[in-house]
């Protein structure tokens, strides 16, 4: 049984999760096709650092023309995120002040948002890092997207045209899979062809979380 509480309200808030590249948008698309309203942690996250946001100008305060984006604007705050990744991405105390950054703004984003559906019978919340950020308690049930590492480094190189290396550091970013089955009420295998997943996804749509 998952160790951590739940929401426990009339509305299906529907946690979506799992490793980087490990199919949550798959899921989330077809998700999203059937009528239900999808939040996704990645968008808020880069609204978060917008150019014009305090979000932005703190992390330009901090790496300056490192992350900068170029533009023939001298004000420009826009950031250049592959480049804030390579930091951030090698450096675990820069990733955790990042975070300490966004995640309060994601998650106050969540909450806006969850008000404004609040009369919709069910939700999806795409959270990569639900897990690490502790936010099972915005989820009446959470739902964790697995495959194996190697799928996940092979997927993602080819994704985002990323290194081994570069792609590795991503990942280890994250708690392994094997680490957030037991924590999940659904895992849904994304392993092999993903013309698979809606029948899985339909049956787990018809069924609660304490069915399951």
């Amino acid at each position: 049984m998952p160790a951590s509480p739940r929401w426990s309200g009339s509305q299906r808030r529907i946690g979506l999760t799992g490793g980087i590249a490990s199919g949550k948008s798959t899921v989330a698309r077809w998700l999203e096709q059937q009528g239900l309203p999808v939040l996704d942690a990645d968008v808020y996250a880069r609204e978060a650092l917008a150019p014009g946001t305090a979000g932005a100008a703190a992390v330009l305060a901090r790496y300056g023309e490192r992350v900068r984006a170029e533009c023939t604007q001298p004000e420009n705050s826009v950031i250049d995120r592959g480049a804030l990744g390579q930091i951030v991405f090698n450096a675990p105390p820069e990733r955790a002040w990042l975070e300490r950054l966004v995640h309060p703004l994601v998650r106050a984003r969540f909450e806006a948002e969850l008000a404004r559906v609040e009369g919709e019978p069910a939700v999806v919340l795409v959270i990569p890092l639900l897990f690490e950020a502790g936010l099972e308690g915005l989820c009446s049930e959470v739902w964790l997207v697995d495959c194996e590492p190697e799928q996940q480094l092979q997927r993602l190189m080819q994704r985002d045209g990323l290194h081994e290396a570069a792609a590795a550091a991503r990942i280890n970013a994250q708690w392994p899979l094997e680490r957030k089955r037991p924590l999940a009420d659904q895992v849904i295998d994304n392993r092999t062809d993903p013309s698979q997943l809606p029948a899985r996804l339909s049956r787990l749509l018809k069924t609660s979380a304490l069915d399951g």
